[in-house]
């Protein structure tokens, strides 16, 4: 009898909560919505209170309450995780307020939920990009942030993923070796070499360094063994010049055995 009593009260609340958000919405009282979105918003039911947001926000925005109801939109779409709409929404608040009393928790959370959304490695980076550019700005906009440590953290984890994308195309264009040559000289072998170049200059302190000097200097050995007569002592020369690189960096490098055998192969043919 007890559970009878119970489930039907727990019935009697649940369509009691539903009638009471159907009228909400359809509801024209503005100020009602607004109150209601609120509570569902502590309350945890997002997906209500986004609801209801879409309605009131456009015609608050105006109003004493703008700045509090599209910080709200936001913080919604951001307990979501749906962070791409999250950033819209924060990035409409800090360019409507840009002295409001969110603004600077608009940036971060705008630029901490692409983070978030910054998909893996392998895919498309636009997304990460676009999340360090936020936290550069935000870095400009508030240089002494509390929560500047966490920004430039977050910022060199970012960097990492893109060092490491690159390192990934390094690492596919020196195993392609001699297949589907360019027309260019060096083909895939040069290509190696200039992707690992670039992102060492792009990514200097990267924790990938060491790969890109690893793989520039095998890239180089390829080229300078396959390379016409006229051109090999030069070449063998460059290849001298990128083990010292990586001798003098990395001494006790994970590495240093195997370039050191392909070094000395490489300084019986220097003249």
């Amino acid at each position: 009898m007890k559970l009878k009593l119970i489930y039907f009260s727990c019935l009697l609340t649940l369509l009691t909560a539903c009638g009471e958000y159907n009228k909400l919405l359809k509801s024209t009282d503005t100020m009602a919505k607004y109150e209601a979105a609120k509570k569902y918003f502590d309350t945890k039911k997002y997906t209500r209170a986004a609801t209801l947001l879409e309605d009131v926000v456009p015609m608050l925005r105006a109003s004493s309450y703008g700045g509090e109801a599209v910080y709200l939109q936001a913080q919604t779409q951001y307990a979501m995780k749906d962070y791409v709409t999250a950033a819209e929404y924060f990035k409409s608040y800090y360019t409507l307020f840009p002295k409001g009393e969110f603004a600077e928790l608009a940036r971060y959370y705008s630029a901490y939920g692409l983070y978030l959304d910054s998909p893996d490695p392998r895919l498309d980076q636009t997304d990460t990009h676009n999340a360090m550019q936020q936290f550069q700005d935000f870095l400009e906009y508030y240089p002494q942030s509390e929560k500047k440590e966490i920004v430039q953290q977050t910022l060199f984890e970012l960097q990492e993923k893109l060092a490491y994308k690159e390192l990934m195309a390094v690492k596919l264009y020196y195993n392609l070796g001699d297949y589907l040559l360019y027309s260019f000289p060096g083909g895939n072998y040069l290509s190696c070499v200039i992707t690992a170049q670039n992102a060492m200059r792009n990514y200097p302190y990267s924790k990938h360094r060491e790969e890109f000097i690893y793989y520039t200097f095998l890239s180089k050995y390829e080229i300078a063994v396959k390379s016409v007569e006229e051109k090999k002592d030069f070449r063998y020369r460059d290849v001298a010049d990128e083990y010292f690189s990586y001798a003098n960096e990395y001494p006790q490098g994970k590495h240093t055995k195997e370039i050191t055998k392909l070094y000395n192969n490489v300084a019986k043919h220097i003249n």
